[in-house]
């Protein structure tokens, strides 16, 4: 568990417990996704948290010790729900648009009720007309989500990441995946004759033109993972904050099995070797073997 994840609920226990008030610890830890063990826990830092003062009568006052219910006797200034500062609106609006640039990431109507809603409730405090997708963008998104719905191949103008350049090329698109806010496009190159990632933010144009021919094995051999299970010893659980990593299990060893979004094998082989032993891939096996072969080549240099 992290801080910043255990802090946002603690923030919302006070205000969803008043609203439910009598609720059992148990319904209360199933809500929350926590033991009953870990929502006792942060009831008891609740409960001695308030205002300057300190005092008794300026703390949170929750009591749930006597029958398993839990009744918020005095909330202070948490009884209702934080509301997002303007800054911090506008931040998430920003998000809500760069999601819009996935394609078929999220129903596209789900998206523009939840930046509606955002707009509306920053509108007399911020200008949400600061938060747009350029023509560019939009484009590129558009001409995306055609080709991957139809299975036509795309015209690239794109600009290298590594080096001072930008090329045309055709490319068969297979998925797109997002990591660390960032969307790219795993495509058959016809320059390469082989698969590619394609950062979304650097394609300056696309027009989709007839589907090219894609060599047999092509397009799920080479193809990275979406996710990979890695198993985190306490010296690499940096990485769930550093790349937003889910937490899937806590072992009794004190190591963690989470849940890594991936968007080139080659970007997880180097996160994991970089960690040590305290990082290993748990699944998918092809992975695991991208890492040891990886790790063995590096090995046989000393030789």
């Amino acid at each position: 568990m992290t801080a910043p994840s255990r802090l946002a609920r603690l923030l919302a226990l006070v205000p969803w417990l008043s609203a439910n008030d009598g609720i059992s610890l148990a319904d209360a830890a199933h809500h929350f996704g926590v033991t009953i063990e870990q929502l006792e826990q942060d009831l008891w830092l609740l409960i001695v948290c308030g205002l300057p003062g300190y005092g008794p009568a300026d703390l949170v006052d929750i009591q749930f010790w006597d029958d398993g219910r839990i009744h918020v006797l005095d909330p202070q200034t948490l009884g209702r729900p934080l509301r997002l500062t303007a800054d911090e609106a506008t931040s998430l609006l920003l998000g809500l648009r760069v999601l819009q640039q996935v394609p078929g990431a999220v129903p596209t109507d789900a998206l523009d009720r939840a930046a509606a809603k955002i707009e509306a409730a920053i509108e007399s405090r911020t200008s949400a007309a600061a938060v747009v997708i350029s023509p560019t963008q939009a484009s590129v998104s558009q001409a995306l989500d055609e080709a991957l719905s139809s299975g036509m191949a795309l015209a690239l103008t794109y600009a290298a990441e590594t080096r001072d350049e930008v090329s045309e090329r055709v490319v068969q698109p297979l998925r797109v995946v997002s990591v660390d806010g960032r969307s790219s496009l795993i495509a058959y190159c016809s320059i390469a004759e082989a698969v590619r990632t394609f950062r979304i933010d650097r394609i300056i144009a696309a027009e989709s033109c007839p589907a090219i021919s894609v060599p047999s094995g092509s397009s799920s051999a080479s193809l990275p993972p979406s996710r990979a299970t890695l198993r985190l010893a306490e010296a690499a659980q940096w990485i769930v904050e550093a790349h937003g990593a889910e937490v899937l299990e806590h072992e009794g060893n004190g190591s963690i099995l989470v849940s890594l979004g991936v968007h080139d094998l080659t970007w997880l082989t180097r996160l994991v070797l970089s960690a040590g032993p305290a990082a290993v891939v748990v699944s998918p096996p092809e992975a695991a073997a991208a890492v040891r072969d990886a790790a063995l080549r590096a090995i046989s240099a000393y030789a």
